[in-house]
């Protein structure tokens, strides 16, 4: 049985940093495609980064050169390190694989507020 759990989540002021994490189970993540996703009050889900099983990374456009996704095969784990934070930012993050229909972790609150 696959599952995520995303941890890191919380509340940070504009300009400050988080680093989120997803540990899987019954799945060894270097095989596969996993990405970042999020979704704010009101707004669709919006896939925030992505890493390939080779390694490469996507990102959209709002968060390029501020976020970085990367991927511990040792610990089973994909992270998200989140710099320099806007209110914007503010959303709950989802952790995804893309193994048959996909699995998505529950989720973690990040909230960008003064």
């Amino acid at each position: 049985q696959v599952q995520l759990v995303e941890s890191g989540g919380g509340l940070v002021q504009p300009g400050g940093s988080l680093r989120l994490s997803c540990a899987a189970s019954g799945i060894t993540i270097s095989t596969w495609f996993m990405g970042w996703y999020r979704q704010a009050p009101g707004k669709e889900r919006e896939r925030v980064a992505t890493i390939s099983s080779g390694g490469g990374t996507t990102y959209t456009n709002s968060v390029k050169g501020r976020f970085t996704i990367s991927r511990d095969n040792a610990k089973n784990t994909v992270s998200l390190q989140m710099n320099s934070l806007k209110p914007e930012d503010t959303a709950v993050y989802y952790c995804y694989v893309q193994r048959g229909s996909g699995y998505w972790g529950k989720g973690t609150l990040v909230t960008v507020s003064l």
